[in-house]
């Protein structure tokens, strides 16, 4: 915007200030109606936000023929999270989610990414004590987020049962075991050769 551009800009401000100052002391006059002043302004309102939003629509069409969004993961899909409860954090933990940024989270997020990762994190052990210790740990991490105020989002990550989770870990491992024996067997009977006299019939 140039210098005159300003200038003009400045003087319909002052216009437009000027005018609703004159219809407010002839409303208080008596000689105009208040009704009919509300029922215009609104008027004029809505008619001025037609105009931005039918520019808003003007200048995303013309970003899509330039081709702004192209690669952009929400191009033609409904923004995550429209209709939930606000949350003034929503775009630290979408970069975090997004970028897989681990170590700098606030607590309660690292917690609750740690918790959906920790029952494959433990079956990756093999000694009843460590996956002990891990959950300890966890137990004792998540205990101290929740004791310390420090901002940022509340910590709703639960602490686990140590004996049942153990008892968890040790159903899946015989699972595992037990799945890996049965493939192993189907390979074997697979790789058997066929006797000749077997083969004849």
């Amino acid at each position: 915007m140039n210098d005159v551009d300003a200038r003009m800009d400045r003087l319909r401000k002052a216009a437009r200030y000027r005018y609703q100052q004159l219809v407010d002391a002839e409303v208080e006059r008596g000689s105009l109606d208040p009704d009919e002043v509300r029922a215009e302004r609104e008027e004029r309102r809505l008619l001025k936000a037609a105009d931005v939003a039918a520019h808003a629509r003007a200048q995303i069409a013309e970003a899509e023929r330039r081709g702004v969004f192209e690669g952009n993961p929400y191009h033609g899909k409904p923004l995550p999270g429209l209709g939930e409860q606000h949350d003034p954090n929503w775009w630290i933990k979408a970069k975090i989610e997004r970028e897989d940024i681990r170590g700098i989270a606030p607590p309660a997020l690292a917690l609750r990414t740690e918790d959906a990762e920790l029952d494959d994190h433990l079956d990756a052990l093999s000694a009843e004590s460590d996956v002990r210790d891990v959950l300890v740990d966890f137990n004792a991490r998540v205990k101290e987020a929740r004791r310390q105020l420090l901002g940022g989002p509340p910590v709703v990550t639960p602490m686990r049962d140590v004996e049942a989770e153990v008892v968890a870990w040790k159903d899946r491992r015989e699972a595992r075991f037990a799945a890996d024996a049965v493939a192993a067997a189907e390979r074997a009977a697979g790789s058997r050769p066929t006797r000749w006299w077997r083969r004849r019939g």
